[in-house]
């Protein structure tokens, strides 16, 4: 239950970054938005700490700065990934990535404060 509540949440934050930034769009489908916050989860869960891990000088170097552009670049690769999967969530250019990437950041952490954790009561 808890991954359905997140998997919503998700999609959310993903709607809410669209309907903010003009540089965001999607095809009006709430399945695209489902699918787009799995697709960003994946890659978000695999990819990201590999390139990370590449460029773990490059974020020190630049006392995180980078992760943004990281962060940026894999809102890309999920728009790629949705386009070749037909779903049509697209991603205009840099400035849109960065602060969409931002948006849904934010948007997904306040909206896990909601969520239940089942950790929570193993603890008290």
């Amino acid at each position: 239950m808890k991954l359905i509540l997140r998997w919503i949440a998700s999609a959310a934050a993903v709607g809410l970054a669209i309907h903010l930034l003009p540089g965001l769009d999607y095809d009006g489908r709430i399945t695209t938005l489902f699918v787009v916050a799995v697709i960003l989860g994946l890659v978000n869960a695999i990819v990201r700490p590999i390139v990370k891990m590449l460029a773990c000088g490059i974020i020190a170097l630049t006392l995180g700065l980078a992760l943004l552009v990281i962060n940026a670049a894999m809102l890309y690769l999920t728009s790629f990934i949705a386009g070749q999967l037909g779903y049509g969530f697209h991603v205009l250019d840099f400035r849109s990535a960065v602060l969409g990437s931002l948006i849904i950041s934010i948007a997904s952490w306040f909206l896990s404060l909601f969520i239940h954790d089942d950790k929570d009561d193993r603890r008290r």
